[in-house]
């Protein structure tokens, strides 16, 4: 047998001080360690970062690694024409495999390629094979397999659900997100319709999921659990507040997200991790047994991979047979919609330029296809008025429903939160009626819109940004987007039509289709033909891109 080739004094020298920057969790040493410019690769289970920064970002906010020892160490010589530091002689380029053992139990496999430039061993490309979890706990609070059987028999069964951590389910806590209130919080005695509904479905609990603080965001961070990991994104953040939920989905982990929609919590995580997601006519779906946020704008809906499954959901949840909801006064939607469309200008005109020229472009190969709807543009209404009033509305039912928790609890919620309860502390009974006041027409005017016809605009204003950007103009544009569909209790679903280029790669956004209330199951059908159309655009021969 040939014996294995020894590695260079200097390359192992290089490998430890690496794995001892990686334990201490040095950035700068990190980042000294990987090769510079755009062509360097790191790998994981969450997927692939290419160039430098990408990789300093997301190490930015992961932290460090558990205390671990290398157990084992291969190392094999490369031999190579080039690389990021030109052109390699032999014994330059060499590949280290090597196993870890965590103090705390468990293996962990890291394979490198490491390159010699300019005097220096640095690393050129990496994959990262983590021990097994028990469970993401970004993801999960509690989950099992299945966490809670549903029927064995039904339309849904062999589906999967997790349950945002709003809903009750009977012998468990509400956590809300926040350890705190987890902790002061009581068993529920009986379980809410919208879980209900799906277990009498067929379908059986995955496990209950996380969400942001009160589900008070849009983002999907949550600083007591962490961030969960965006599906189609590396290093994105989810989307919020039903970012465990649609994390769980996106990952393969769940089928339906069961989620909860104030002013875009379905319909942004939907839009940033490529899946479906229905926020349903206000008051359609029971809220029961839902912690509330806003009880004038909160809705249920749910999230999927693909257009079938939330169908079969829309389909058996909406239904009388299906839903046993007393407050479904709709039932199901048996006539279609019509097949036009309407572009409001004003929300169009909050998304980015590149979301705005790829929409177009959609819209463009939509009117040359065979089953060409017609599009017409519409004005939505002044957005930052609309927009004003609804953080009033809002902020004034939330610090009802939360204030005197908060009061009592100082320093229990992460700052962002914390700040929006505070802003929502100040709102008087007059600025609420006055904002109140305001709403009303401008729910009448899109009431209006939708009889006969359905808006299509983008979700969000663009791909969802990385977990190190500064979110705060984003979310002000994306919450003009999202609002005005909440202000009218109108159904809005978000179906995976465009995708952006992004600086982690190509990244999914929506586009959202909003229509008249009680027309959620129509709604759906409407979104697969039109989701179907543009498949068919984009397999034609004669398209380019």
């Amino acid at each position: 047998m040939t014996k294995p080739p020894e590695m260079p004094a200097d390359l192992r020298a290089a490998f430890d001080a690496y794995e001892r920057a990686i334990v201490a969790n040095d950035l700068d040493a990190l980042d000294a360690f990987f090769a510079p410019g755009t062509e360097t690769l790191r790998g994981d289970t969450s997927g692939l970062l290419v160039g430098h920064d990408a990789i300093s970002g997301f190490r930015s906010l992961r932290g460090g690694v558990p205390p671990r020892e290398i157990a084992e160490i291969h190392y094999r010589p490369l031999a190579s024409a080039g690389g990021p530091g030109g052109p390699s002689a032999d014994g330059d380029i060499a590949l280290l495999v090597s196993v870890s053992h965590f103090l705390g139990g468990g293996r962990g496999l890291q394979t490198q390629v490491w390159q010699r430039i300019d005097g220096a061993w640095l690393i050129t490309a990496a994959h990262v094979t983590l021990r097994t979890p028990a469970l993401d706990r970004t993801i999960w609070r509690s989950v099992g397999d299945p966490f809670l059987q549903g029927r064995w028999e039904g339309p849904l069964a062999g589906l999967t659900v997790a349950v945002k951590d709003l809903f009750a389910i009977a012998g468990f806590r509400i956590g809300a997100g926040n350890p705190t209130f987890l902790e002061e919080a009581r068993p529920e005695k009986s379980t809410a319709p919208a879980v209900a509904d799906l277990l009498r479905g067929g379908a059986s609990l995955r496990g209950i999921a996380r969400t942001d603080e009160f589900a008070y965001s849009i983002a999907g961070d949550n600083v007591h659990y962490g961030t969960p990991p965006n599906g189609a994104v590396v290093g994105a953040l989810p989307g919020g507040s039903s970012s465990g939920p649609a994390s769980a989905v996106a990952g393969g982990h769940a089928d339906i997200g069961l989620a909860t929609d104030t002013a875009g919590s379905i319909r942004v995580p939907a839009s940033y991790q490529g899946l479906w997601g229905l926020r349903t006519t206000h008051g359609l779906v029971p809220r029961q047994g839902m912690l509330p946020l806003a009880q004038s704008f909160d809705t249920i809906g749910w999230l999927t991979r693909d257009g079938e499954t939330l169908q079969r959901v829309a389909d058996w949840c909406l239904s009388y047979d299906g839903s046993a909801s007393t407050e479904n006064v709709y039932g199901a939607s048996g006539a279609d919609l019509p097949w036009r469309f309407l572009v409001p200008e004003e929300i169009l005109a909050c998304a980015e330029p590149a979301t705005r020229d790829a929409f177009s472009r959609l819209l463009a190969a939509l009117a040359a296809s065979e089953d060409p709807p017609p599009f017409r543009a519409v004005h939505s209404g002044d957005l930052d008025t609309t927009f004003a009033a609804f953080r009033t509305v809002q902020g004034a039912e939330a610090w009802r429903n939360d204030g005197e928790w908060m009061r009592a609890h100082p320093g229990a919620v992460g700052p962002a939160v914390a700040e929006r309860f505070r802003i929502a502390s100040g709102i008087t009974p007059v600025d609420e009626a006055a904002a109140r006041a305001e709403l009303e027409p401008i729910a009448a005017h899109l009431a209006e819109l939708v009889d006969g016809a359905v808006l299509i605009f983008p979700t969000v204003p663009g791909p969802a940004p990385q977990r190190t950007a500064d979110v705060d103009a984003v979310r002000a544009a994306t919450l003009r987007m999202t609002a005005p569909a909440a202000v009218a209790g109108l159904p809005s679903i978000s179906v995976p039509l465009l995708t952006l280029p992004a600086p982690a790669g190509p990244a999914p956004v929506g586009v959202c289709l909003v229509s008249r209330a009680g027309t959620d199951i129509a709604l759906v059908r409407l979104a697969r033909r039109l989701a179907a159309l543009v498949a068919s655009t984009r397999s034609r021969p004669t398209e380019t891109s």
